[in-house]
């Protein structure tokens, strides 16, 4: 945070939008300029939300002036408390009245300022963003100027099989990560590598062509990365019989898994592709096609997209190119069986694998070279790989391996970990029985929403069945989002349909009802009148939810900090609880008082228009009636 200029503050109308904290720091900094000549800076100013059992609405601990005041920590809060009201020294005070406890300023906030905080939030259309700008503007090529510029690449599929629960909390928490970084005022690159070559390939390549009939997504009515992941199980299931009889002739496992014919001919097939055999990359090219059209459906289904897609197939080259520069350069050598080593025992690693004996690369080659293209593609400052926790030493390594290799990008490439997520034992099994489809997930949420929301959704007028699916989608999937987006990124979580979807307590649907009810009070009342409001005092309840929304700026730059859309998870859910506590307490479209009632109409606009805003963050739609 920039540094303050000890003057005296702005009159309060010319300081509209501008944030408590900020103005009760300035108040406090000319406070104690002027009781104790201390230049207070920001860390000094410490403020914290007054406890419950005390009145006032924030709390200035004043034990940093304490020593320089030499006096009793109470008798330093009373001046400062004094002095914050003093308007010769503060110009327009914001506190009403204090009281002091020990070393702690308990501040009670103006009517006043609260109104025109409310009126500030509804005349800022983008309120809580920071010089937002949509991703994929920045042109290709190291010539940016003006905000600066973050990658962050997500999803990163294998096209062997279909996107399973694993990419659904890797995709949500990309997707959401690059929204909360948007709105931080970066410029962003939403980017994916797409895994579409190596033995894994090879292995559905080469059943399809054995066990497939010519089967195609058409003649079969599924989608293609299903397909194709049917193909690869089923190598797995021939590979594995081979296995077994040769293991009963006699040869031990390791052996048996090595010489299967199959293992052997997926060998092979790889050695082929990538020596550019024509039969077995127009096969390639065909199979890919069919799973990148059943990917589109999905990612389109999760609400994510993507800037620039990157493909190991085009990158894996550039990284053996590094591979043998390094190898030229003494940084790598290679071993007696003609693969090509990296030996990071002197920084505290181990030895690392850049190309087999037979010349194929793995994916630490591909990385090295998507990440020198990237480079070369965008102006980046900051590059960031969403990618589970069971990868960190990957990304140590690569950072590493980057860095020996001259790159000056390689120390600081950010992988943000995140845990692994699992169902309850028994629950929506996929179609292979042991990964987690991401499209039955997807399906099964909505089918959920829709018999859960049924007798609700049938009460309101007019409704089309139309609707009633649009709005069981948005639920089923905004309840997805929601609970695994609300956990610690950094933590294993336990994914519950049933409980996700619940419509009380800390869940998607009791945020998307609460947005819905708003949406249905602001219906009825018609226009909102934004200004002209002249209320001389406001409830408890009402300076709670302005303080809440005047929170949210802080809350978007706290998550963009973290990289953790939990943080905006826990804000939307605690406004979301305020209003229904506000809600339940007072009346808004039957209030006596014309502008207690338009105050409230306001407030409650904000309120929807923040939790919407907070909820489209993290990828969640917003039903207007449910």
């Amino acid at each position: 945070m920039s540094t303050i200029n000890h003057t005296t503050p702005r009159p309060m109308r010319e300081r509209q939008g501008e944030g408590l904290e900020e103005t009760l720091k300035q108040h406090a900094q000319a406070a104690v300029k002027a009781l104790y000549g201390i230049d207070a800076d920001d860390n000094q100013i410490q403020l914290q939300k007054t406890r419950p059992e005390f009145e006032g609405n924030i709390t200035l601990v004043v034990f940093p002036f304490v020593k320089l005041a030499r006096k009793a920590p109470a008798a330093v809060a009373d001046e400062i408390g004094k002095a914050m009201t003093d308007s010769t020294i503060v110009g327009e005070p914001v506190i009403e009245k204090y009281n002091a406890v020990q070393g702690f300023l308990n501040m009670s906030i103006a009517p006043s300022f609260w109104l025109e905080q409310l009126q500030a939030i509804a005349a800022t259309p983008d309120f809580g963003c920071n010089h937002s700008l949509p991703s994929g503007t920045v042109p290709e090529g190291r010539a940016g100027e003006g905000s600066p510029l973050m990658m962050v690449e997500y999803s990163s599929p294998n096209t062997n099989k279909p996107l399973h629960l694993g990419h659904v909390r890797n995709n949500l928490l990309g997707a959401s990560i690059a929204r909360i970084q948007q709105a931080n005022g970066w410029k962003v690159v939403k980017t994916n590598i797409v895994n579409d070559r190596g033995i894994h390939i090879c292995k559905s390549m080469l059943a399809w062509l054995k066990f497939g009939n010519g089967e195609t997504p058409e003649s079969s009515g599924k989608k293609g990365d299903h397909l194709i992941g049917d193909y690869y199980v089923r190598f797995d299931k021939e590979y594995r019989k081979q296995v077994a009889e040769l293991m009963a002739g006699g040869m031990s496992e390791d052996d048996a898994k090595r010489e299967a014919p199959l293992m052997k001919e997926a060998q092979a097939m790889l050695l082929k592709w990538e020596q550019g055999d024509r039969e077995v990359r127009d096969l390639w090219a065909k199979m890919n096609s069919w799973v990148y059209a059943g990917f589109d459906e999905t990612y389109k289904m999760m609400g994510v997209s993507f800037d620039k897609i990157y493909y190991e197939s085009n990158t894996y080259l550039e990284g053996k190119k590094e591979i043998e520069r390094g190898l030229s350069e003494g940084l790598f050598y290679r071993r007696e069986d003609g693969s090509v080593w990296a030996d990071l025992t002197g920084d505290g690693l181990d030895e690392k694998l850049l190309l087999r004996s037979d010349g194929t690369s793995v994916y630490m080659t591909q990385d090295i070279g998507t990440a020198k293209l990237r480079y070369q593609d965008y102006p980046i400052d900051k590059m960031v790989y969403v990618v589970g926790n069971e990868q960190e030493y990957h990304f140590k390594v690569l950072s590493l391996l980057l860095d020996k290799l001259g790159f000056p990008f390689g120390k600081e490439l950010v992988h943000f970990s995140y845990g692994m997520v699992e169902l309850p034992n028994g629950k929506m099994k996929s179609r292979e029985g042991t990964v987690v489809d991401a499209d039955d997930l997807m399906e099964q949420m909505i089918a959920d929403a829709k018999q859960i929301s049924k007798d609700k959704v049938n009460t309101l007028p007019d409704i089309t069945p139309e609707e009633a699916n649009e709005i069981a989608r948005i639920v089923g999937l905004g309840a997805l989002k929601y609970f695994i987006l609300k956990v610690d990124p950094r933590k294993n979580m336990l994914f519950n349909p049933e409980e996700s979807i619940d419509f009380n307590g800390n869940t998607g649907p009791f945020i998307q009802y609460t947005y819905a009810r708003i949406q249905s009070v602001l219906r009825k009342a018609g226009n909102v009148a934004v200004s002209g409001l002249a209320v001389s005092e406001l409830n408890d309840k009402e300076i709670a939810l302005i303080q809440r929304l005047t929170d949210y700026p802080s809350v978007v730059k706290q998550a963009g900090d973290e990289f953790s859309p939990a943080v905006l998870c826990n804000y939307a859910y605690a406004l979301a609880q305020e209003f229904n506590s506000f809600y339940h307490d007072y009346s808004i479209l039957n209030e006596a008082d014309e502008q207690k009632k338009n105050l409230r109409l306001l407030l409650s606009a904000e309120v929807a228009k923040v939790i919407k805003h907070a909820m489209s963050l993290l990828g969640i739609e917003m039903p207007n009636r449910m």
